[in-house]
């Protein structure tokens, strides 16, 4: 069955004053989400596992709380909230990794999206079990499994294909800051009978992204003239006053909803705020929900 959700991107605090940042994050949240009339719509939060990736990143890595310690702080402060999760898989062996879910599922999580190594290592490597092998091990304890879909990706189709066949029941998306996932689903559904639900990822670029550039690095891929595009529209996005950014986030979110919404995939809307929640990413991700959202279908 499709989750057919609006889900919010909530990364877990640094475990050093981890409590207090959470009731922090978590007020922005009731505060942002009933101004902007989006409240009832966010139905779901995604919270990322987060794991040391690249010595470059430009905000340093602390230690974070865990996925199950937050969400048992979420769910004490907001009790109707459902919880997605990504959960690394490739650095444990299958007794562990087996637990892991075991507990994720017993805490209450909808859905967990298996992801592999960082980007700094091959696929295959890591002494665990692979995304697509945890995919079909594991489909006892996860019902709704999910897997990374990057559209601008060498290989992707091919991929995504053999992701499909291993038993994902939905993807989600890297941050989309362009419309190459519409073209990209297109080709998937002349070429493949499957159609997992698609959680589509849309992020807000807020001024300070010019100075650190985490969203830039977050989605590089060297080398990759289509994702070079994108990050000069984030780059040109950073450089908007807030007025001019909102329009230029919304229209693509239509271009991309309209591009999509008709080829047989559920669709569902992931919405993120890579710097923490602000007051402009609610009310960009309110007018993007007043064009199309997944539980009241397209005015």
């Amino acid at each position: 069955m499709s989750m057919n959700t609006v889900a919010l991107e909530l990364v877990p605090p640094n475990v050093e004053g981890g409590h207090e940042k959470a009731a922090e994050e978590l007020h922005k949240l009731r505060q942002f989400s009933a101004e902007f009339g989006i409240d009832e719509r966010i139905d779901h939060v995604m919270i990322p596992s987060m794991i040391a990736e690249d010595s470059d990143r430009p905000l340093e890595m602390k230690p974070k709380l865990d996925v199950v310690d937050y969400w048992s702080i979420i769910r004490a402060e907001l009790p109707a909230m459902r919880g997605l999760c990504t959960q690394v898989t490739s650095f444990s062996d299958e007794t562990s990794l087996r637990g892991r879910l075991t507990d994720l599922t017993g805490a209450g999580m909808d859905g967990v999206i298996f992801v592999g190594v960082p980007r700094t290592m091959a696929d295959g490597d890591g002494a665990g079990i692979p995304p697509t092998d945890a995919l079909s091990k594991f489909d006892d304890i996860v019902t709704n499994r999910g897997v990374i879909l990057i559209p601008t990706r060498a290989e992707e189709q091919g991929r995504f294909s053999f992701k499909c066949d291993k038993g994902a029941t939905f993807a989600m998306t890297q941050l989309l800051y362009s419309d190459a996932v519409v073209g990209f689903l297109q080709e998937f559904a002349r070429a493949s009978d499957h159609r997992p639900e698609v959680l589509l990822s849309f992020g807000f670029v807020p001024k300070l992204e010019s100075k650190v550039g985490l969203i830039d690095w977050l989605i590089q891929d060297p080398g990759n003239e289509a994702v070079a595009r994108e990050q000069d529209f984030v780059k040109r996005l950073a450089a908007c006053e807030p007025e001019a950014r909102r329009p230029q986030l919304v229209d693509l979110y239509k271009r991309v909803i309209d591009g999509v919404a008709d080829l047989g995939f559920p669709l569902s809307v992931h919405f993120e705020a890579p710097y923490g929640l602000a007051r402009p990413a609610f009310e960009t991700f309110a007018e993007m929900l007043g064009y199309w959202s997944p539980a009241r279908g397209t005015d």
